[in-house]
């Protein structure tokens, strides 16, 4: 059997592919704005959800 004498990794910008070079530069990614309490609104959507199923089956 042949063994391979391809590199895996790509060592020249000239060789790749003609539609990336093509391609304009990627732009930066947007900054993201965070949202810190997302877990608390879950954690009390959960809870008013499992009182009330609760609260219903024992009633």
């Amino acid at each position: 059997m042949l063994a391979m004498q391809r590199r895996l990794v790509l060592t020249s910008e000239s060789a790749r592919h003609p539609f990336r070079r093509a391609m304009p530069p990627a732009a930066p990614a947007p900054a993201v704005e965070r949202d810190d309490d997302n877990d608390v609104k879950l954690f009390l959507l959960s809870f008013a959800a499992f009182f009330t199923c609760f609260y219903t089956f024992i009633f």
